[in-house]
């Protein structure tokens, strides 16, 4: 988890650097302790009202796949010197319209101890093919209960943020 200082610190270093063409509006930021995910948008494909979703998901595609490629020399650029700046890997994505992508994202391994009940629900998503591996299922678990739990991890990272404040404030960091 980062802090609030961390994200104003890597966004306005991303402010000053990124060329000021590529966006439109904020970036997302999004920082671990072990990789940074900066998600740009950029302006959706002209497309008549009536195109159908099929035609306009893949003209969204198209067009960020065609900035991946024009930036590509760019962005790994500028990640080599953010990631010596902070020692985590960076990650970048794109926001089309109503698509949205993450590219050269980081995978994490995460050790963990299960007892035979938790291991026998990884096994049972394997075995219903939702999942390939139980680190395949472990991590599709991870994400569900992010989607059904966002307004609670928002809180809590929430109160982190605010116990680092308290933390910064205390007598030893005067």
């Amino acid at each position: 988890m980062s802090t609030q200082t961390e994200q104003e610190k890597v966004r306005g270093w991303l402010t000053g650097r990124l060329p000021g063409d590529w966006f439109e509006g904020d970036l997302e930021l999004e920082i671990d302790r072990d990789e940074i995910l900066i998600v740009g948008r950029i302006p959706a494909p002209e497309q008549n009202k009536d195109v159908s979703a099929a035609e306009r998901s893949a003209a969204e595609d198209g067009r960020i796949k065609q900035f991946r490629e024009d930036t590509r020399e760019r962005r790994i650029e500028i990640a080599r010197e953010l990631e010596h700046a902070t020692r985590r890997k960076v990650a970048w994505g794109l926001r089309c319209g109503e698509t949205r992508t993450v590219f050269t994202s980081l995978s994490a391994p995460v050790m963990t101890r299960l007892r035979q009940p938790e291991r026998q629900v990884l096994d049972t998503l394997v075995d219903a093919g939702v999942a390939r591996s139980r680190s395949d299922a472990l991590g599709w678990c991870v994400k569900l209960v992010a989607q059904h739990s966002e307004t609670w991890l928002a809180d809590l990272r929430e109160a982190m943020t605010k116990v680092e404040e308290v933390r910064k404030a205390g007598p030893d960091n005067n």
